[in-house]
């Protein structure tokens, strides 16, 4: 249990000093914000280039991966969104922000930082085959939803809107960058790759910083019958899901995933929403349960995600 604390514990206390010192009134919201853009913008798609950049493109398809972690969460979408929508009666627009909650993974802010402790070698592949699969398929997959259920009927503005906010993404421009420069073998001179070395550095310790300091204020306004499906669907349905399409595809004659990408896909799916799920519910006017549910979920994870390292008997890399 000492080892598994010795990953975890690092991780939520540097969120908690980003609490901390954001409760204590020596950061503000708005530097959470501008600290963030910096991550999101470019320390996370420097990051994701370096992945990709530094490898064969046969190390980063890997197909069994993308396969099991999709399927698993594209199952976790449609629990989801039919419980909140027949069952709790939710609006469409709302049950798509609350799928989003339990299927959509912090592997950049939180992912990623424990496989850097865990599994080093693969934690820059692992993340961006799971980038791939997010901002490819499943957050526009969740904003569709959402802009039919705000526009029913309207499927090209819909899909239109999704596209845009893809197109603008940077996580999206570096994971191209990365694998043209892959594809193509081309070597770089060593001044850019030692910038996008110490921009990539940055982002591991900034974005637990800013997970930490966007807790700050959030809370209220949300009933426990509207945050418990969110919580329990990212924490325990989303890894379970993942962990039986790990299982089951290579009963299927898909190949079976190295011990480090088969954990590597389960860590992922075991991790609190997206940083950026309060500021895309927003959007909807959701931010009340968005925001909440946020707050329980992350602080809950550190004791499932604990939980979940001392079931696979896992330990620091020295």
């Amino acid at each position: 249990m000492q080892s598994v604390l010795s990953i975890t514990s690092p991780i939520y206390l540097m969120m908690l000093l980003g609490y901390g010192l954001t409760r204590a009134g020596l950061f503000g919201k708005s530097d959470m914000r501008i600290i963030g853009r910096f991550v999101l913008n470019l320390a996370l798609p420097a990051l994701l280039f370096k992945a990709l950049a530094d490898k064969h493109v046969r190390e980063i398809f890997n197909l069994s991966y993308l396969l099991a972690y999709l399927v698993g969460t594209l199952a976790v979408i449609a629990i989801g969104y039919a419980y909140t929508r027949r069952i709790q009666g939710v609006s469409a627009v709302r049950s798509s922000i609350y799928a989003m909650g339990m299927s959509c993974s912090n592997t950049g802010f939180v992912g990623y930082p424990v496989l850097l402790l865990l599994m080093p070698p693969v934690a820059g592949v692992a993340l961006a085959l799971n980038m791939m699969l997010e901002n490819l398929v499943v957050i526009p997959v969740l904003l569709f939803l959402a802009e039919m259920g705000r526009k029913p009927g309207q499927v090209w503005p819909a899909c239109r809107s999704a596209l845009m906010r893809l197109a603008r993404n940077p996580l999206m421009l570096g994971l191209i960058a990365g694998l043209l420069v892959s594809v193509s073998g081309v070597t770089l001179p060593s001044a850019f790759t030692r910038t996008v070395d110490m921009i990539a550095a940055a982002s591991a310790a900034l974005s637990l910083f800013v997970i930490g300091g966007t807790l700050v204020g959030l809370g209220g306004g949300a009933s426990f019958k509207e945050v418990w499906p969110i919580v329990a669907g990212k924490l325990v349905v989303h890894p379970l899901l993942v962990w039986a399409a790990l299982v089951i595809l290579p009963l299927l004659g898909f190949a079976a995933l190295p011990n480090e990408l088969w954990t590597a896909a389960l860590l992922f799916s075991a991790m609190p929403m997206i940083g950026i799920y309060t500021t895309l519910a927003q959007s909807y006017g959701v931010e009340d349960v968005s925001a909440v549910a946020s707050l329980v979920t992350t602080a809950l994870s550190f004791f499932s995600v604990s939980a979940l390292l001392w079931l696979l008997h896992l330990s620091p890399v020295a």
